[in-house]
């Protein structure tokens, strides 16, 4: 349903205006205040000794910044850097902060995003919800730039790049404050930042376009890879900021979907839950982000579906100019 008010303009928008307005009003008066707090210097920032990109985003829920932030790391390794990234861990609770990700890490404890990001780029990662805490972790394991998934909002913690990733589909939908509608910023705030990335739809003039490249289905089990169409009777579900988005890339694919569920974003699952689900269908197919939390109680027709972003070369070869060029204001950089 908040999906329905934020972006389709459901009438039960009208319904609650009196209601949310006001708390958009107070949500849009802080969250002003704490910038201009950190900016003025009236609260304390943190400045690392090496660069710090930020990828985020100016709505609440799933824009596709995660598949960013895996392909500014690859790009920036296959130029000679040595990026690390640093995650709030959303939805998690670590025993003790900073903590460092690796392969036995329990996503209850680092979140699903930092885990994916450690999984799919071998990375230092580190979690902890004072970034800057985050970051100083990740300066013992020789990095030289770091890259923050998320906290665009985190103004505690002084960034060189600003990343804005942006639903190409939904967009701001109504433009309105949290809670009324999905705005954390403005709009105006894509004034401020280098860069805006958006994912599906029609970029916009200043701009750069985004794909998700879906590839073969993985096994959690074995890793055996697959095509979806060769997968019959499939139950799709996905924990993510948009499920239909992942809907719709297997129906692109020709997926035969029997049944397709969307989860709240960072879901928790359930075994039980999980595995009533499956028995609707003949094989189960997940994100990857998903899969990350379900490999402990996987059978062996659960798959997950891989994407990666993709980006022209043009565009990458901006964002690389501008992040040399940040690198010799520290004194290096990759050429």
């Amino acid at each position: 349903m908040v999906e329905k008010i934020w972006f389709n303009n459901h009438p039960l928008k009208y319904v609650l205006w009196p209601i949310l307005w006001p708390l958009s009003l107070i949500f849009q008066s802080v969250a002003a205040a704490r910038k201009k707090a950190h900016q003025s210097g009236d609260k304390p920032t943190y400045r690392a000794p090496v660069p710090v990109v930020v990828v985020g985003n100016i709505t609440a829920g799933g824009n596709g910044k995660t598949p960013v932030v895996i392909w500014l790391v690859e790009t920036l390794m296959r130029e000679g850097f040595k990026p690390g990234v640093v995650s709030r861990g959303y939805g998690a609770k670590a025993p003790s902060y900073p903590l460092k990700v690796d392969e036995n890490t329990s996503t209850e404890h680092c979140g699903d995003e930092p885990k994916l990001i450690f999984k799919r780029t071998g990375v230092p990662v580190a979690v902890d919800p004072v970034r800057a805490n985050a970051v100083k972790a990740l300066l013992e394991e020789g990095i030289d730039i770091i890259i923050t998934d998320d906290g665009l909002q985190h103004y505690a913690l002084e960034r060189d790049v600003e990343f804005v990733v942006v639903d190409g589909e939904r967009r701001f939908g109504s433009g309105s404050p949290i809670p009324l509608g999905p705005m954390r910023e403005p709009i105006s705030r894509l004034a401020d930042v280098d860069f805006v990335i958006t994912n599906g739809g029609e970029a916009k003039a200043n701009e750069i376009a985004m794909s998700l490249q879906p590839t073969q289905a993985v096994n959690l089990l074995n890793a055996k890879k697959s095509n979806v169409t060769d997968l019959d009777a499939l139950v799709a579900f996905a924990g993510i900021g948009h499920p239909p988005r992942f809907f719709k890339t297997l129906e692109t694919l020709n997926a035969q979907l029997v049944k397709t569920q969307g989860f709240a974003d960072h879901q928790d699952f359930k075994q039980d839950e999980l595995e009533e689900l499956a028995s609707q269908g003949s094989n189960v197919i997940m994100t990857e982000k998903d899969a990350v939390k379900c490999r402990g109680f996987a059978k062996d027709n659960w798959w997950y579906l891989p994407v990666s972003a993709q980006i022209d070369k043009q565009s990458e070869q901006r964002v690389l100019n501008k992040i040399n060029e940040v690198m010799e204001y520290y004194g290096s950089s990759s050429t």
